[in-house]
């Protein structure tokens, strides 16, 4: 039997791999690509065709040692799908260099991802979602650097007396998970008989940006925007020119004001769910400490998704990143602000060996979440 040669493409929407040598067809070396205008990397997204059904077919990226967090390939598995919808983790090895896996397939094309994708299509269905089924309404749009829309999504009717709450997601553009979060919490604002939410609802006004970053991951970007710009690092010196994304959602802000403040992440390196705080800002209060604490005890009593054992090293008193839209909004509105980071592997705490840490999880987390937010209001203030 003659094998044909494979297929490799990543011309799509967060697509990123390169071929460096496709001529064995049981071992075939590739490079993920770095950022524009940036030399981070770490996301891949690629689809290979011509499979022969049933043999072994084995892949290697070779860049992986050099990548921009090359620790986090240990304890990794690549995340597949031969139809783009349902993903499955697939085995990996890892040399300090390369990170290498092979698959059986079932089907003559599979996808593989560093994390189980989120298109633009299906964030523009989501914004439909959100408008025409879960009460939303799109109260501004900012643009990004090549023009694309970062919607700003409002349920509430802004009256002044409420709680002004703030999630945002996917300042960085690999970070997938960040969304299906953002789809987890429109479909609970669907449920018009959740007792819960009704009661969130009448003392609160929700704002939500699904996307931070559209140019980057339309690119297959891992950090940054199209200007090589890391938006988590452009809260204090945001501009038009560079971070329109952050500049446009700072003068909302400034416009309704933020009573809490949630950037929703995923984490490399680290195989559990946690939330960074603002410990080391110059104007810290006992108050935020309070808050801090609350929401962590709280949100993991709820789910064993959430954990405050692992996460960041605290930063000391004085010594925060200001840059960072925790810390940076921490300060301006003296409010709760996180940053909440979920897994590209798994969690430990709950593993699942077919998908590891996935969006369907992600989804759930975020609805274990807005209870949690329900729950605080009263001592937000």
């Amino acid at each position: 039997m003659t094998q044909t040669s494979l297929k490799i493409s990543a011309d799509f929407d967060s697509g990123n791999i390169e071929v460096i040598d496709a001529s064995n067809p049981s071992r075939t070396i590739l490079a993920i690509r770095p950022d524009t205008r940036s030399p981070h990397f770490q996301w891949f997204h690629f689809k290979v065709e011509n499979l022969h059904v049933g043999h072994a077919h084995a892949f290697s990226l070779n860049n992986a040692g050099q990548s921009s967090y090359s620790r986090a390939w240990s304890g990794y598995n690549v995340v597949a799908s031969y139809d783009h919808e349902h993903w499955f983790r697939v085995p990996t090895t890892y040399d300090g260099a390369a990170l290498d896996f092979s698959i059986e397939p079932t089907e003559p094309q599979v996808y593989f991802a560093y994390f189980e994708p989120y298109s633009r299509v299906r964030h523009d269905r989501l914004i439909e979602q959100a408008i025409n089924k879960a009460g939303l309404e799109l109260i501004a749009t900012g643009k990004s650097i090549e023009g694309r829309d970062v919607q700003l999504l409002r349920r509430g009717d802004g009256n002044a007396s409420k709680r002004n709450i703030w999630i945002i997601a996917q300042q960085h553009p690999g970070e997938h998970m960040a969304e299906w979060f953002m789809e987890g919490l429109i479909e609970r604002l669907q449920d018009v008989a959740d007792p819960v939410m009704a009661q969130l609802l009448s003392v609160a006004n929700l704002y939500l940006v699904p996307h931070m970053n559209p140019d980057g991951s339309f690119h297959g970007h891992l950090r940054t925007n199209a200007m090589g710009k890391d938006l988590n690092r452009a809260w204090q010196d945001s501009t038009e020119a560079l971070s329109p994304e952050v500049f446009f959602v700072r003068q909302q802000m400034e416009q309704y004001g933020v009573d809490l403040f949630l950037d929703v992440h995923g984490d490399e390196e680290i195989p559990y769910i946690f939330a960074a705080a603002c410990e080391g800002n110059p104007g810290y209060t006992p108050h935020q400490q309070q808050l801090e604490e609350h929401f962590r005890r709280r949100l993991s009593e709820i789910t064993r998704d959430f954990q405050s054992r692992y996460g960041y090293p605290r930063a000391r008193p004085g010594h925060a990143n200001m840059d960072l839209a925790c810390n940076s909004t921490g300060e301006r509105y003296k409010c709760l602000a996180l940053t909440l980071e979920m897994p590209f592997k798994d969690n430990d705490d709950a593993p699942d060996a077919l998908t590891g840490w996935s969006g369907k999880r992600s989804k759930q987390l975020a609805k274990d979440v807005l209870t949690t937010i329900a729950e605080m209001i009263p001592v937000l203030r």
